[in-house]
């Protein structure tokens, strides 16, 4: 007992000099210095509960339930007066992201142990990240909530913050889904022009999608852009500039990464503020060291045309569609960089990320001219191949209806249309660039006449189904891991709730397993077996479990 007391004591002891490491101290003291920047920002003035002016920089909320932020200046600036307006929006939306942890981890001593090791890991994300994006985020920093520093001290957990899309897509397996994305230009489109559709599946809780926030920024320096984005968020995940160069990005597979460097959300910005043409993006994309893999789907109206770069952290690719007019991207990469690549190849053979491309190609090959209102259609669609009922849900189906955003652009004429609530069955609500920073008025920046009308689909029986099984299923996950008992009902409803998805019969199995039902829990697994399984582990896991209840029952 006295030999792993004392193995316990060095093992700390020697985690401590790790985590106070000279690497970890330059990181935690490396605070940009704003001395050369006009700070002045104007007071937030409050015209009623959804409408904010700061001088010429304004947020306010559209019909459609949308934030629309337009903001200017230097770096500092942007960052003050982002701060000034979205405070409310910022300090709720770091709450919904942050306050899991105070519930996962409350005892005083690991959340000690848990800052400890953030500045560990991140000890490098300070010399990745341009000093003009430092310099945002700590203006930005001077509004977020003081309930975190347990965590980190409020600049240093902001920048933090920007590499969360990244760190759930390389643990991807935990939880968070693939996103999809698709363009088409020339003979493919209407008017020869490129048209982009993508869904941006990252799911961090309902309270987090609920209030997006549609920026537009001008800068000093580099190109006036528009993003999608959320309170606290200065990096992009969906975005277009002035001149018509658009940027998303889909998660690669990754192995889980042990030091964080450059934030991909903070590459696109850098894109999206510095290139006009594919060219210069591949080249600023080049420059960076990521520290996960992502395809990053560049369109562009100079160009007409798009293609994916796709990075990682020890390669390099670029990837042109063979097909000439069109482009269909998932969660794995195509360029030859990548042709041997085993993580690349394991994953489209057992993820659902090849599935999906295929219903995209599938939807965009009986589309022999894409246009703006097909693009929506496309997001929107909750079938599998050949039209097949996969239930509602399904990270096989391109909408899986827990999407933070759907977008559609048309480059050529700098125009836009973003979801608005729920999912993507809400507007599609259309913003013009040139409009957006020429007109004076920046308090109406959407042009409802272009905006595409809501899915009905949202008014019918089966999505309220659908919502009550995402109710139902959780409190039966709940009851499998806590190993409580549910009212039998409860599992009848389940599976009425959406009898066409194979999770349904799944959890239902896996609940009678435990209570040592095997014969029902073999039905239910059987029944599982009969519908779209999501991924090759899913179905291994399936039928590990039908395994055992043979050699039970036998």
């Amino acid at each position: 007992m006295l030999k792993n007391r004392n193995a316990s004591c060095c093992l700390l002891i020697l985690l401590f000099v790790v985590l106070s490491s000279c690497g970890v101290s330059k990181s935690l003291h490396d605070i940009p210095n704003v001395s050369a920047y006009d700070s002045t920002v104007a007071k937030r003035n409050i015209i009623n509960d959804s409408t904010f002016i700061s001088g010429n920089n304004t947020l306010s909320k559209n019909a459609q339930g949308q934030w629309e932020l337009y903001v200017e200046g230097n770096p500092y600036q942007i960052g003050l007066v982002t701060g000034v307006l979205t405070e409310d929006l910022f300090k709720k939306q770091e709450h919904a992201f942050l306050s899991k942890v105070n519930e996962l981890v409350p005892s005083k001593t690991k959340q000690w142990f848990l800052r400890k090791l953030l500045a560990w890991y991140n000890r490098k994300m300070y010399l990745n990240i341009p000093q003009e994006y430092k310099t945002e985020i700590y203006g930005l920093s001077k509004y977020a909530a003081d309930d975190y520093n347990h965590i980190a001290e409020n600049y240093l957990r902001i920048l933090y913050l920007h590499s969360a899309h990244d760190i759930g897509h390389a643990l991807q397996d935990l939880a968070l889904v693939g996103c999809s994305s698709f363009a088409a230009w020339g003979n493919k489109t209407e008017d020869g022009n490129l048209i982009i559709g993508r869904n941006f599946d990252f799911y961090a809780g309902d309270d987090f999608a609920r209030d997006k926030i549609i920026a537009f920024v001008k800068p000093k320096e580099g190109y006036k852009f528009m993003s999608v984005t959320w309170g606290g968020m200065i990096g992009v995940v969906s975005g277009m500039n002035e001149h018509g160069l658009t940027v998303t990005i889909n998660a690669g597979k990754s192995k889980i990464p042990l030091v964080a460097k450059t934030p991909i959300s903070i590459v696109t910005r850098e894109i999206l503020q510095y290139a006009k043409t594919i060219d210069e993006a591949i080249e600023i994309a080049k420059k960076r060291k990521v520290f996960v893999s992502e395809s990053i789907f560049v369109g562009s109206a100079i160009d007409n045309k798009a293609i994916t770069i796709e990075v990682s952290p020890k390669n390099f690719g670029v990837y042109v569609s063979p097909n000439e007019n069109q482009l269909i991207c998932s969660n794995h990469f195509q360029s030859e960089a990548y042709a041997n690549d085993k993580n690349n190849i394991k994953h489209k053979a057992e993820s659902h990320s090849q599935y999906r491309y295929k219903r995209m190609e599938e939807l965009l090959n009986d589309t022999p001219k894409l246009t703006v209102d097909r693009a929506v259609s496309i997001l929107r669609n909750k079938k599998g191949l050949e039209e097949k009922e996969i239930g509602y849900g399904n990270e096989k189906a391109l909408n899986q209806l827990l999407a933070h955003h759907g977008i559609v652009f048309k480059p050529s004429e700098r125009l836009v249309w973003i979801s608005s609530n729920p999912y993507q069955l809400g507007e599609f609500v259309a913003f013009n660039l040139n409009d957006v920073f020429n007109d004076s008025d920046k308090l109406h920046l959407s042009k409802p006449e272009l905006n595409i009308e809501k899915d009905n689909f949202q008014y019918t029986q089966a999505y309220k189904n659908y919502e009550d099984f995402r109710v139902l299923s959780r409190k039966l996950e709940k009851a499998i891991g806590n190993e409580t008992t549910v009212i039998p009902s409860l599992l009848k409803d389940v599976i009425k709730t959406n009898p066409d998805y194979w999770q349904a019969y799944f959890l239902v199995g896996k609940y009678y397993y435990q209570k040592g039902y095997y014969k029902a829990a073999l039905n239910a697994f059987e029944k599982a077996k009969t519908k779209e399984i999501t991924t090759v582990p899913d179905e291994e896991a399936l039928d590990d479990y039908i395994k055992k209840i043979n050699r039970k029952l036998n």
